[in-house]
């Protein structure tokens, strides 16, 4: 199998991060999927949003669990892109109406490790029915019980693990206690020599982040990851599209 190109919050070293303008760039720069991140405004509607604050993003200041949506819609999302002088937050819908027609992949991280965000499991669910994207999504987060959470809800859906450091036998302990189906390990767990054989063993496939470096990107192609995690996904797309697999 190919190795797929996943854009980071879109093409988020082009465009402002977790924005309409970077998932469209993403698209039309040959990206397979996008990861993006979804939180709960202060009215429960799903906001697309890395940072559980706004500050390091945009002109506005708090906590996106304090703003209403409308609040959220006033502010300008360019801080570090001031070019792009329209760019706002988007909701969660808004972007599966951009990426519908495209066919990508789109990786939800739930952000629920810091703030709980009561009920997000049921609403990610219900709209990713409702707007037909079911089968088109993976949902991933650092807080494992959201996952669980998710595949008691709906045993179909896709999730992946995502971790940081110092984990034993992270595999068995995906497959059988948070019951995913991929793991989404850094770019740096991949050192770990048990990860692929222990991953491969037990049938998860492997989504690795963030890679941005062009010899990072032909070595995890070579190894045969499902899924490279990237800012740059037009770098990745020609990584990909020349470098044999297992090569």
């Amino acid at each position: 199998m190919k190795t797929q190109v996943w854009a980071h919050r879109g093409a988020s070293a082009y465009a402002p991060e977790n924005t309409l303008e970077a998932f469209k760039l993403a698209a039309g720069q040959g990206a397979d999927g996008v990861e993006l991140d979804v939180q709960l405004s202060r009215d429960n509607e799903l906001v697309v949003a890395h940072d559980e604050t706004i500050d390091r993003v945009s002109n506005g200041s708090g906590y996106i669990k304090d703003h209403t949506l409308s609040e959220l819609k006033k502010l300008r999302f360019n801080r570090l892109f001031p070019e792009y002088r329209d760019a706002s937050i988007p909701t969660l819908g808004e972007v599966y109406e951009l990426l519908r027609p495209t066919g990508l992949v789109v990786n939800v991280e739930l952000k629920t490790g810091i703030v709980p965000y009561e009920g997000i499991e049921e609403r990610v669910l219900d709209l990713a029915s409702e707007m037909g994207m079911g089968d088109r999504v993976i949902y991933s987060s650092f807080h494992h019980p959201s996952l669980v959470k998710l595949k008691m809800l709906d045993s179909s859906v896709k999730t992946g693990l995502l971790y940081s450091d110092g984990w034993i036998d992270v595999a068995s302990y995906g497959r059988h206690t948070a019951r995913v189906d991929a793991l989404h390990p850094a770019l740096y767990h991949m050192q770990d020599p048990e990860l692929i054989p222990s991953a491969r063993s037990l049938g998860l496939a492997l989504h690795v982040w963030t890679v941005n470096d062009e010899e990072y990107m032909e070595m995890l192609v070579r190894q045969g990851v499902e899924a490279i995690i990237t800012n740059k996904p037009d770098l990745c797309r020609s990584v990909a599209d020349r470098v044999d697999p297992f090569g």
